[in-house]
């Protein structure tokens, strides 16, 4: 089995994936590289003829309140058929152009802009109504960002937009063999030979399932280096073996450079993936029509946010 995790960016010089490869009953991990064509990386990791478990650390989902009363029973199907519409993508400079076939806001920094205007303008109710159920905080890490906000460091929407325009959209159109938990199905039961299953993944969400601690912020090198012990840990743990490229990305917190965030935060979304392949965490969705068939899940995650507010649209 091939277990992947690609920490996603609108910048492909900041999409970074581990990779580890099971045989004999044990994991051996490589140092994080460029995602480059993700299709391709796809291919190749295909052509190996093992089933491939990928996390993404970007929306895999939409706010159920956004997808009530759409004509497509679930995001896959929504998913695929956004090659028709380009538009979709395009980012609103400003309230007047927000709808539901043009979601995504703002293009710029604008003074007196907010989330609820944002939710308005979509006819959602608040601002609230903007993130899945997945994104709210928990009381074991802070709230995601909702999936359509593109502005600021605590964004993800230019992510899902470079995802889902430039890969995944297209990908389903032509038939690629790509299965998205959990609107197919359970990880384990998804997975074989020749398929790659795509999984949401929160690497804030990662950090505390394993253990790992940052005592500072991840994009400071030293804090990241400062890491590697409990990181160490949780590769013996899930009876990982990192590769030496890998032992030396963890002595060097994984580069100096502004794309050294990007490649820790790849592995721990790596490990996120094994421990739920091997049963470290379990396979859990909430038993909630709306989070199975339009909102999705973070892998790994079994604390619940609040109850989602039917008051989004249901």
């Amino acid at each position: 089995m091939i277990a992947a995790h690609a920490d996603w960016s609108l910048n492909p010089r900041k999409r970074w994936v581990s990779l580890a490869r099971r045989r004999g009953g044990r994991w051996r991990a490589e140092a994080p590289r460029l995602v480059g064509d993700p299709a391709a990386l796809v291919a190749e990791l295909l052509a190996e003829g093992v089933p491939l478990a990928f996390g993404l650390d970007l929306p895999l989902g939409l706010p159920r309140g956004f997808a009530a009363g759409r004509a497509e029973p679930d995001f896959w199907h929504f998913l695929r058929g956004l090659t028709a519409t380009p538009e979709f993508f395009l980012v609103s400079p400003t309230l007047e152009t927000v709808s539901a076939a043009r979601p995504f806001y703002p293009a710029r920094g604008l003074r007196g802009m907010t989330r609820a205007a944002h939710a308005a303008a979509l006819g959602l109710g608040g601002a609230a109504a903007l993130s899945r159920w997945c994104d709210q905080a928990t009381a074991e890490r802070p709230a995601g960002a909702p999936v359509f906000w593109t502005l600021g460091a605590n964004q993800s929407g230019k992510a899902a937009i470079a995802a889902w325009r430039d890969w995944l959209a297209p990908a389903l159109a032509a038939g690629a063999p790509l299965r998205l938990w959990p609107f197919q199905g359970g990880l384990h039961e998804l997975l074989a030979p020749g398929v790659a299953v795509l999984a949401e993944t929160y690497p804030a969400e990662a950090l505390r399932h394993l253990g790992v601690v940052l005592g500072g912020s991840k994009r400071a090198p030293e804090a990241r280096r400062a890491a590697a012990p409990s990181l160490r840990l949780a590769l013996d743990r899930l009876e990982v073996r990192p590769s030496r490229g890998l032992r030396l990305a963890l002595e060097e917190g994984f580069g100096t450079d502004a794309a050294g965030e990007d490649r820790f935060d790849s592995l721990l979304g790596l490990l996120c993936v094994i421990g739920v392949l091997d049963g470290a965490r379990p396979d859990f969705v909430p038993e909630d029509d709306g989070v199975r068939r339009w909102e999705g899940w973070v892998l790994g995650q079994t604390a619940l946010p609040r109850a989602p507010e039917t008051s989004r649209g249901e």
